[in-house]
């Protein structure tokens, strides 16, 4: 099968927070998004970071997903260099849990918006979605996908509502 040019970048600023982000990935491929994923650290390496975001738009790319723990420079920064979207997803890497991470990622200046998620694997689900719904706003088969997974966990509740 063609590998399809990917429509949401999933970022990271370390290996270790793949773990938090593994549903947003397996969420996407559920529902036949294409994405890619990457490390790039606003930290360890600004410059990648820059071209990143600053080629996201011109890439194909209609959202991402940045993901940062402790003072959570990432979302912030990419959102900053692109007009593409940008969802936060706080990473619990800290003693603060996580926190910290979304007090930053929360507190973006006007006129750099970063849609903030709950911290750590929710989080990264609802960013997920939330990008599938951005997405589905170009690609109607991607709306039928939604729709048929929505109606399937309703259905799953409806079948099992008595207990």
């Amino acid at each position: 099968m063609e590998r399809q040019q990917p429509l949401v970048g999933i970022i990271m600023g370390s290996r270790s927070d793949l773990e938090h982000l593994s549903p947003a990935r397996e969420l996407l491929g559920e529902l036949g998004v294409p994405h890619e994923v990457r490390i790039v650290s606003a930290h360890r390496t600004p410059d990648w970071m820059y071209e990143y975001a600053s080629t996201a738009e011109q890439r194909g790319l209609l959202v991402i997903i940045a993901a940062a723990g402790g003072a959570a420079h990432l979302p912030g920064m990419v959102a900053s260099k692109t007009l593409v979207p940008v969802l936060g997803v706080p990473m619990p890497t800290t003693i603060l849990s996580g926190v910290d991470a979304l007090l930053s990622i929360v507190q973006m200046p006007k006129g750099t918006p970063v849609g903030t998620h709950a911290i750590g694997a929710p989080g990264a689900a609802n960013a997920a979605f939330q990008a599938a719904c951005i997405v589905a706003l170009q690609q109607p088969e991607v709306r039928e996908r939604l729709k048929a997974w929505r109606e399937a966990r309703r259905d799953e509740v409806l079948r099992a509502r008595e207990v």
